[in-house]
């Protein structure tokens, strides 16, 4: 699975948002930045056949978060949240790159009546796909070098997803959102647990709810 295919989705589900301006309450949007972590199995992999195993890394690095949210009542919406680093990193000898995906119900405990600090909770469920990728490098005495990465293999897996964050509005439309996210990812054996925790701060816009 693809992290465009994704992107491209959350991008048409935040887009058909304004359209529902008539229906529902209020609509949010927002993107963020933040890191996802998890321990390492520990696992020795001869990745090469050459007799020297690579022990598998710890899940960590820069993370980007993009998501949104309709309010179907001021307690109760639904909402989509994507999540992916920012680069590939190394994994036994090859690189890898993580996407998170959800759909949640959203739960709003003092709904919109406060204007500049509104506490959301989500849960839902989803997936994560690990995508890997050989990366190597040639050099010539007329081109110079060069590196290519090939894709070679993905492993996708369940997840079920919670996380609290708070909007805090610096106007009535735009407001900055820090979260907590836990995954629990199933069968998750590339890394230590299949619990996942992830923290971000996210810029967002509020349309809708007068």
């Amino acid at each position: 699975m693809k992290l465009t295919v994704h992107v491209i989705a959350l991008i048409g589900f935040a887009a058909a948002m304004p359209l529902a301006h008539a229906q529902v309450p209020q609509g949010n949007i927002y993107f963020g930045v933040g890191t996802a972590t998890d321990s390492s199995s520990n696992q020795q992999i001869d990745t090469f056949g050459t007799g020297s195993p690579y022990t598998t890394p710890k899940l960590g690095g820069l993370f980007l978060d993009a998501g949104g949210g309709l309010m179907v009542t001021p307690h109760w919406g639904v909402g989509a949240d994507l999540s992916w680093r920012t680069t590939q990193a190394a994994y036994a000898g090859l690189q890898y790159r993580p996407l998170f995906y959800d759909l949640n119900g959203i739960w709003q405990p003092i709904g919109q009546s406060a204007k500049r600090i509104v506490p959301e909770i989500q849960g839902g469920i989803g997936g994560v796909h690990l995508s890997y990728y050989y990366n190597s490098s040639y050099c010539d005495q007329f081109a110079g070098c060069s590196t290519s990465s090939e894709y070679l293999e993905g492993s996708s897996h369940f997840q079920v997803h919670m996380s609290a964050a708070v909007r805090l509005y610096a106007t009535p439309h735009l407001f900055f959102r820090p979260a907590v996210d836990v995954h629990w990812v199933n069968n998750f054996f590339q890394f230590g647990s299949g619990w996942v925790p992830e923290y971000s701060l996210g810029v967002g816009y509020s349309f809708g709810g007068e």
